[in-house]
């Protein structure tokens, strides 16, 4: 069920965003929107400033210039806590799961439920392992056995447990990095229905991709990057898959 947040603003509003690099200008007066309970595709090819805007919105970076608005609040990022604090979670490409642990560990890793015998405290496995299934299931994901090491997940398994977890936990916003690279086309296809089972949860997903038929497929929103300067943004059925990937190398002009 989506949230019943005042829509009246956009979720998150970047306006003017520049940022310099010594003499390198990476952004150049960019303004980027994402509405709320919506899939905003950020696309460009390397070196169009996607990765910087990325990083400027979860606090690796501060703007040179620009104003960043979450919520219809003015806000200013000293780090990537700060973002996580508001909502905003990201699933990098390399995902910062543990290999040598459980599903259910790198679930709970950093917020793991605690009992308490007298003096000792101890992991709740059974409390972590429960809710672990539960909370994938309700966006559609069937684990096999919380318990089984995540690294013996395929890559598909292991973004739906970044995935999950960002939705679990509250996640008001997700970010996700190129995050059907190197997938199979069924594993691509699960994790399509993933980003849209987090939107019919009330969620709004940032996907930056360099695969225009997977964004095509699931996107309501494009904003097109290239050399650091904002193309354009264009919404469902504006665009063809071939508009959109002549906008990306400037083939066509907006």
């Amino acid at each position: 069920m989506g949230r019943t947040q005042d829509h009246s603003e956009p979720l998150v509003r970047m306006e003017a965003i520049v940022k310099r690099f010594g003499t390198i200008t990476a952004l150049d007066g960019v303004d980027f929107e994402v509405e709320y309970q919506q899939v905003h595709a950020l696309l460009g090819d390397n070196g169009a400033g996607k990765s910087t805007l990325i990083k400027i919105l979860t606090g690796v970076y501060p703007p040179t210039e620009g104003r960043i608005y979450f919520e219809g609040r003015h806000v200013r990022f000293s780090s990537p806590r700060d973002a996580r604090a508001l909502g905003i979670e990201t699933v990098y490409q390399d995902l910062a799961l543990v290999d040598t642990m459980s599903i259910t560990r790198n679930f709970f890793l950093g917020r793991e439920i605690v009992r308490r015998l007298g003096p000792i405290p101890w992991l709740d496995m059974r409390a972590m392992n429960e809710r672990t299934r539960s909370a994938l299931r309700d966006i559609g994901i069937e684990i096999r056995a919380p318990h089984e090491k995540v690294g013996s997940l395929s890559g598909g398994e292991r973004q739906s447990i970044a995935i999950g977890r960002a939705v679990h936990f509250g996640a008001k916003l997700l970010i996700l990095d190129e995050p059907t690279s190197a997938l199979s086309v069924a594993e691509t296809r699960k994790v399509l229905s993933y980003i849209e089972n987090a939107k019919a949860r009330g969620l709004s997903v940032i996907f930056i991709t360099h695969n225009v038929r997977h964004v095509h497929m699931v996107a309501d929103a494009y904003t097109i990057l290239r050399h650091g300067r904002k193309v354009g943004t264009y919404y469902r059925g504006e665009l063809s898959e071939r508009d959109i990937a002549d906008l990306i190398t400037g083939e066509r002009e907006r």
